[in-house]
């Protein structure tokens, strides 16, 4: 597994911007838009690798992963209650 693969990435449609945007959260925030929600979700994996690889170049410690934290549920639960 990748060390990109601890971090969640969400691209969603930004009514405001009438495009998509890609963020991954404790990582990096809106970074990246577009038409293709495809492509946005490749640039932003293309950017949080290359932010990981830069912290690790520099000696900076990676933020704590969000990916296996059952993040998807928690979203939900108020939506449930």
């Amino acid at each position: 597994m990748s060390d990109s693969a601890r971090y969640i990435k969400i691209v969603e449609w930004s009514n405001e911007d009438q495009c998509f945007v890609g963020q991954c959260p404790g990582v990096i925030g809106p970074c990246c838009h577009g038409d293709n929600e495809a492509e946005v979700y490749a640039q932003l994996c293309g950017i949080v690798e290359e932010w990981i690889e830069t912290l690790k170049r520099d000696g900076k410690p990676l933020p704590p992963a969000t990916a296996g934290c059952d993040i998807a549920h928690k979203m939900l639960e108020p939506i449930r209650s």
